[in-house]
């Protein structure tokens, strides 16, 4: 490889061994600074770039890609304060385990510490938010430099799915010129035919990972205990995006029905949905989901398998917090993601193999010593919370008590045997938890989980959108703030060509907050944590360019099955109180509480 100037050959370099190592896009924000960067991107044929005029967007837009493939989007943005809007989307990815690979131009090194223009501290600049960081040398056509260069790509990229997969940040300074002039003597006509020049067949280094499973002994633990347990229960938290790919649902159920046990699924699981669950009412198979109003009022399990990240449940994080039970939990890091401190035992693996290995191990034909009631205890408990939820999403008890579970409901039950969900966080993730009946279909749901935040939403679901098949829709369910919050990110509607059904649950600002103690304290809590906003979104819509329906939640169900059949964008705005929302909701979990209290003291 040859180039009219050393930054050009050290862009082209980078871009072609990062291509040659599998990545395949990347979000581009404008900048002068990373004008190597950007224009050996945009000559290169076998990467996708997405170009993005707000690098915060950009950052979740990326995320979004890289979680819903679970391989690794690069970033790319100019120096100075444009670096440090890719922050929130590195925090989420460091937390959530998204791959990510993020490339910030920097001002030559003489320049730092010297009040030089857009020239800001880049070195380590995410602190231990990412599994790895270098500092690349600056540019020079040497054939040393250049196999820096490159060996530095292909292990960057190795690292972002790594044994814990996540963001790796490389810092890039260029000195100018930075666009592809010519520079006589920087580059040598020769230099192509070096090894450096024209690199290898493939990425330049080749990094082969392997997967951490147990040793005999371990399995032998662990299947003891299982076979011993009188209440076994397996608990899928949500799912890394590389757990996605590697953990196959039907072998945990499997796995449960051979011990008579009830899986807790998170909705951001990857269990509670696809054709491992039987059809019907939902509570038939083993794979459960509206524990979170009945988990309370169950006996304690005695012995717990945990994988994924904590559950969105907070009654069955509670519930398992003060469970005398023995609990595995399950990390293919070895990490500790169990915020409340009460697993017994660590498992350094990765869950695929372990249950492939325990389905391997468990005897199909020997007795277990579950209790005959326990499974058939937690499903009576499932039907009735499906029961009581069926009845309070009747159109006429809607007319009379409208909350915004309802129409969390209806998106999962309505949408296509085949989609992407994206779930905003606040409110919509817990309704989505406790109203989302499993149900035998091919549904990929996704939020950003990690940190938690209500930033980068629209961004991060148009970006999972961007990875889609052109025949499976992408449904965002967002609150009004998150939708207020990242309104730029409705730019890659049309600059990325992604469609999406943005179903936007209006209640006029954070109704979350009714949840929290602080709402017995007025003054403050309307003006400092509700904080009602009075936009009209139909203006925003507008702005974009997408069509945009206000609608009663009486007359949802229709108006989201148009836009579902419908081409292009469409936003569906659904008000509602949040305080009523919230009352509803107590009243749900109290009448669902309530029943199964009733059929336990029979």
């Amino acid at each position: 490889m040859t180039a009219p100037n050393r930054a050009t050959l050290w862009g082209r370099t980078l871009v072609d061994e990062l291509t040659a190592g599998g990545l395949e896009a990347v979000c581009i924000a404008p900048g002068s600074r990373s004008t190597p960067l950007t224009v050996a991107f945009a000559e290169h044929p076998d990467v996708t770039v997405f170009s993005h005029l707000d690098e915060r967007s950009a950052g979740f837009f990326a995320l979004g890609r890289a979680r819903r493939t679970g391989e690794a989007t690069a970033l790319v943005c100019t120096s100075g304060t444009a670096a440090a809007n890719f922050h929130p989307a590195v925090m989420e990815a460091d937390q959530a385990r998204v791959p990510l690979l993020v490339l910030t131009a920097d001002r030559p090194h003489e320049l730092r510490d010297s009040g030089a223009n857009q020239t800001v501290d880049q070195v380590k600049l995410y602190g231990d938010a990412v599994r790895w960081y270098a500092e690349l040398p600056e540019p020079e056509a040497t054939e040393r430099k250049v196999r820096n260069l490159r060996t530095t790509a292909a292990r960057a990229l190795a690292e972002t799915v790594g044994v814990e997969p996540g963001p790796v940040h490389l810092n890039c300074p260029f000195r100018k010129p930075l666009e592809p002039t010519c520079r006589p003597g920087d580059v040598s006509e020769a230099f192509g035919d070096t090894l450096a020049g024209r690199g290898r067949s493939g990425p330049f280094v080749e990094t082969t990972s392997g997967t951490r499973t147990l040793e005999n002994e371990q399995y032998d633990a662990l299947v003891e205990a299982l076979e011993r347990a009188e209440r076994p229960l397996i608990v899928a938290g949500p799912a890394d995006p590389a757990d996605l790919t590697t953990l196959d649902p039907d072998t945990v159920v499997r796995v449960a029905d051979r011990l008579d046990a009830p899986v807790f699924a998170d909705s951001l699981s990857g269990v509670r949905f696809g054709a491992h669950v039987d059809a019907g009412d939902g509570a038939s198979s083993s794979v459960v989901g509206g524990y979170d109003s009945y988990v309370d009022d169950l006996p304690d399990p005695d012995v717990v398998v945990r994988f994924g990240a904590s559950p969105t449940s907070k009654p069955l994080r509670h519930a398992l917090r003060d469970a005398d039970a023995r609990q595995f939990l399950i990390d293919p890091a070895g990490t500790w993601r169990e915020a409340t401190f009460t697993a017994t035992d660590l498992l350094a693996a990765s869950p695929g193999p372990v249950f492939e290995g325990l389905l391997e191990r468990l005897d199909a034909g020997a007795e277990t010593t579950a209790n005959d009631e326990w499974l058939a205890n937690v499903q009576a408990a499932e039907r009735r919370h499906w029961a009581i939820r069926d009845d309070a999403l009747a159109v006429d008890t809607l007319e009379d008590e409208p909350f915004e579970g309802a129409i969390l409901a209806s998106v999962f039950e309505c949408v296509p045997e085949t989609a992407t969900l994206f779930v905003s966080n606040s409110m919509p993730i817990r309704d989505a938890d406790r109203f989302a009946r499993p149900r035998a279909a091919d549904l990929t749901v996704l939020a950003n989980r990690g940190a938690s935040g209500i930033d980068g939403i629209a961004s991060t679901a148009l970006g999972a959108g961007s990875a889609l098949d052109t025949d499976e829709p992408l449904v965002l369910v967002t609150g009004d703030l998150a939708f207020y919050h990242d309104s730029n990110g409705l730019l890659a509607v049309d600059r990325c060509g992604v469609d999406a059904t943005i179903v936007v649950l209006d209640n006029d600002g954070g109704g979350i907050f009714h949840k929290l103690p602080i709402e017995e304290f007025e003054p403050p809590f309307t003006e400092q944590f509700k904080t009602p906003h009075g936009l009209e979104f139909e203006a925003l819509a507008e702005l974009h360019g997408l069509e945009f329906e206000r609608v009663d939640p009486t007359g949802f169900e229709a108006a989201y099955q148009r836009s579902l059949e419908q081409a292009g964008t469409q936003v569906l705005a659904v008000e509602f109180d949040a305080e009523a929302s919230h009352r509803r909701r107590e009243e749900l979990r109290e009448q669902v509480r309530d029943a199964v209290r009733s059929t336990r003291d029979a």
